[in-house]
């Protein structure tokens, strides 16, 4: 099942213009405050493009790319081939933490949140999959029309409508326990917002 039967609107994007919107993923990874030996989920990793950068990141640490889309996890593996830190999960994120061997330090969820139906609940289930003070990380498009934000010349991104502000992605992850750490642009269209789970 591909992950936009769930997640509408978060169909994973063609590669030239992904690349083109994302040309140095390690300075997007490195900008979200992920860190050397720590244990990252990359939720909806994908065909694996963060995936990999979070892997050079993170040294000795471990990351975890997740999907619901096994064909997304076979292109993923593909693009992280020859890492040694890459594990890989098959599965719907609402099952997240019961699908961790271990609690994480780091969940990231990159230009989905917007398309997630019950997102205090996922951001629940995000805060069981953590340890104690560890960190989930959200891009967003910011809240721009849709025609304002082209890529290799034409619109880009989710439908306007589903666009979600700095305010609006706080208002659903701080019912989980939540609080807003850091706020990272991430130009030219996107910011990071990095919520702590309480110690």
């Amino acid at each position: 099942m591909h992950k936009e039967l769930l997640f509408p609107a978060t169909v994973m994007p063609d590669p030239d213009w992904w690349h083109a919107l994302w040309p140095d993923p390690d300075s997007i990874i490195s900008a979200l405050q992920i860190r050397t030996g720590m244990t990252v989920v990359d939720l909806g990793c994908g065909d694996g493009y963060f995936t990999a950068a979070i892997a050079r990141q993170i040294d000795s640490g471990r990351v975890i790319g997740f999907d619901l889309d096994p064909a997304m996890l076979v292109q993923a593996q593909a693009n992280c081939a020859g890492m040694t830190n890459c594990d890989w999960l098959l599965g719907d994120a609402m099952a997240l933490s019961r699908l961790l061997a271990e609690p994480a330090d780091f969940v990231l969820i990159a230009n989905t949140f917007h398309g997630v139906p019950e997102q205090t609940a996922l951001a629940r289930e995000i805060a069981a999959a953590l340890k104690p003070g560890g960190r989930f990380a959200i891009v967003n498009w910011h809240p721009l029309p849709r025609d304002t934000t082209p890529v290799l010349g034409q619109p880009r991104g989710p439908r306007t409508e589903l666009r979600m502000s700095v305010a609006q992605t706080q208002q659903a992850v701080a019912p989980a326990g939540f609080r807003l750490e850091a706020l990272i642009e991430l130009p030219p269209y996107h910011y990071g917002a990095i919520f702590t789970k309480p110690a």
